[in-house]
């Protein structure tokens, strides 16, 4: 069973992660590919725009959730084994989650499931990274750039508040696979803050 931990809890993570909320409800409510739209992801903004606001805070519930379940059953049933398999554990969901086995591999952004993980860790380091990601948005008024910006620093953030157990390493993992995820998005052009752009379906640059 301690061997099989390094496989069963990250894969546990990574299967999560890939359930394709957005796609599955928009599919159900209107009948659409919820990436055929809008910013072309599996994404909470994405759903509230196709489907509408209820129906994407339910996509917003269930993303944090499956975050949270599987970073959740591994700390309290592996951590005091391998406290690194917490963090390892949430960086996949959040990897299942961009890149989804039941979705062709073409899904969302991380950054609820990211928030469920942390959910599960640590509570402040929630509030923390989630500041962080605010902070930026107001100030480069790019969302994507300000995702790249704080997933990159939420490890340093941490640490500079001396949050340094398995919520640390989730903001290095986790934080990593936002980053690089938000890259695609790094030229994206904005009408708004988060949920619009300004030509659908349209990459700028």
């Amino acid at each position: 069973m301690p061997i099989l931990s390094f496989i069963i809890f990250p894969m546990l993570g990574y299967l999560s992660g890939s359930l394709p909320f957005s796609i599955w409800i928009t599919r159900r409510v209107k009948g659409v590919d919820v990436r055929d739209a809008g910013s072309g992801h599996a994404t909470t903004t994405n759903t509230i725009r196709q489907a509408g606001f209820g129906w994407g805070a339910l996509v917003l519930i269930l993303d944090l959730a499956k975050g949270f379940i599987p970073t959740w059953f591994a700390l309290h049933f592996a951590h005091n084994l391998y406290p690194l398999l917490v963090p390892i554990t949430a960086t996949c969901t959040v990897i299942g989650h961009c890149w989804p086995l039941f979705a062709q591999f073409r899904g969302g952004m991380g950054l609820a499931t990211t928030g469920g993980a942390f959910l599960a860790v640590s509570f402040a380091a929630f509030l923390i990274c989630l500041g962080l990601l605010v902070f930026f948005v107001l100030i480069i008024r790019h969302s994507a750039r300000a995702s790249v910006a704080a997933g990159v620093l939420a490890g340093p953030a941490l640490w500079l508040f001396n949050i340094r157990d398995a919520a640390l390493w989730t903001a290095l993992g986790a934080g990593s696979v936002i980053a690089i995820r938000f890259l695609i998005d790094w030229n994206r052009t904005y009408r708004e803050l988060w949920l619009d752009r300004e030509n659908a379906g349209k990459k700028a640059g």
